[in-house]
């Protein structure tokens, strides 16, 4: 009928800041850097610093809040990753958000036999691959530690089975710029050489300033060495209100936010305009544990409020949800990674990670938690998606067509947009005496059954020449 000509569309929406309140945690993380300033060790970092403008008095460096600005502008507000392919899939700009999992957990929870055992390199390959299943998950991580692998060349080795058993993005961590470089190389070859990655970086690394305030010095030599090559960096701390950060969460979020953004000093003053993700692990102490808790309402707070610093700086932020401290797929589980998610999304969180996989305050995990919560991430996407109002949406024609008594089970307009409904295989929405004859079900068994058959996906194989210069690669690993 021609009413409106335009969709449109609004975007639900949370805010956990205001204005003001933004800009008085921009100003007093400049304070913080400008009278506090950071303890740094790093001769060339120093040297940096020192040369910029910045007052250096043995390792204690202040930074001005010019500096710290001027780097804020040169740094660059979008980045776009890619697949080894080259597909260009996640666009870190403004308030979109990207789900992935978690980094480094020590434990693994098997889902056949429901036995914890240590991290072993052989689980890399079923949850790699598992996660490049999930459609819910936009990029990968090097979810675990290898256990059975030597410390020297294990983060390498997790790297180089991510990457073989899954084409997203990933995001790594790694002890040094020997494996940095290392892992570099190999994103290069799976991706077709350093043209095509600029164009569409496969990798991004994490690195983390200790809280409160420190960096440790083969940490500052991987931020050089990331900002030389533009490979984008998250620079990533972890404030812990009572502990390692005030406990009151304004202050936890003023220092993680500084020691994000003294990070970012140092990297533009290596190379300007070099890809950096701003962002800080803000969560607090469990007073009556002593535990780094991943499934605190608070931790989807600060980090909310970050969130929205990323935006007013106009920087890419690394964002935190989709964990949890239970131990198993319970109801706990399920009810912390859906409120964390679901704030994550509406707050415009960036690159998401621990969706899936950090349970048990970050020591485990679970191919199983994984499953569940690629299944709310997909359905907090569909919420994320709001209400498009367009003349096919409204359906005003289709409400005078069938009229008062009538009824638009076999309607055309309803055969068209019956599936933009969202249906899970997870969750079950059927009569009692259909669920009995079924099996009677319950989640938990719904959910084994599920995650064993989407643990059988591999991706496509890797060329047979790329695997043999992977292999060569890794004889020569230190």
């Amino acid at each position: 009928m021609g009413m409106y000509t335009d969709e449109l569309y609004f975007k639900p929406r949370l805010q956990v800041i205001n204005d003001d309140q933004i800009r008085q945690i921009h100003m007093s993380s400049l304070e913080v850097l400008e009278r506090t300033g950071i303890k740094i060790t790093h001769p060339e970092a120093l040297d940096l610093l020192s040369s910029a403008g910045a007052i250096v008095a043995g390792d204690r460096v202040r930074i001005p809040s010019w500096m710290v600005e001027d780097a804020i502008r040169k740094a660059p507000a979008r980045i776009v990753l890619g697949k080894r392919t080259g597909e260009r899939t996640v666009f870190l700009e403004r308030d979109k958000s990207y789900f992935g999992p978690s980094l480094d957990c020590i434990d693994y929870m098997d889902p056949a036999t429901g036995e914890r055992s240590r991290f072993e390199s052989r689980h890399v390959e079923v949850t790699a691959a598992l996660c490049d299943a999930l459609p819910g998950f936009d990029w990968c991580m090097t979810i675990g530690m290898a256990d059975d692998v030597p410390a020297d060349i294990a983060d390498r080795v997790v790297a180089r089975s991510t990457m073989q058993f899954c084409e997203k993005p990933m995001v790594f961590c790694c002890k040094d710029t020997n494996s940095t470089k290392d892992i570099y190389e190999m994103a290069l070859l799976l991706c077709g050489g350093k043209d095509k990655f600029d164009l569409a970086p496969t990798i991004v690394h994490y690195s983390e300033p200790i809280s409160p305030l420190v960096y440790y010095d083969p940490a500052v030599d991987k931020v050089l060495f990331c900002a030389e090559n533009r490979i984008p960096l998250i620079n990533f701390p972890a404030p812990q209100a009572c502990g390692s950060a005030p406990a009151t969460f304004a202050g936890a979020i003023i220092q993680g936010s500084a020691e994000s953004l003294s990070g970012l000093v140092i990297h533009q003053l290596k190379n300007p305009g070099a890809p950096f993700i701003y962002g800080a692990f803000t969560t607090i102490m469990d007073m009556k544990t002593s535990i780094f808790s991943y499934g605190a309402c608070e931790l989807s707070l600060m980090t909310g409020a970050l969130a929205q610093m990323a935006q007013y700086y106009e920087l890419p932020f690394f964002g935190t949800a989709g964990a949890t401290d239970a131990k198993f797929c319970d109801a706990q589980a399920g009810a912390e990674a859906a409120f964390q998610c679901l704030s994550a999304a509406a707050v415009g969180s960036g690159l998401v990670h621990d969706c899936s996989s950090w349970m048990d305050h970050g020591n485990l995990v679970s191919p199983e938690f994984m499953v569940l919560v690629n299944d709310i991430v997909t359905s907090v996407k569909h919420f994320m998606d709001g209400i498009p109002m367009t003349d096919e949406t409204m359906a005003l024609d289709v409400i005078e067509r069938v009229g008062p008594g009538g009824h638009y089970l076999a309607d055309p307009h309803t055969m068209a947009h019956f599936r933009t409904v969202k249906y899970s295989d997870l969750f079950e929405r059927e009569v009692y005496e259909n669920w009995k004859t079924r099996g009677a079900k319950k989640l938990e068994e719904r959910l084994k059954e599920i995650t064993l058959e989407k643990m059988t996906h591999r991706p496509e194989p890797l060329p047979q020449d790329i695997i043999t210069e992977l292999d060569r690669m890794q004889a020569h690993w230190k």
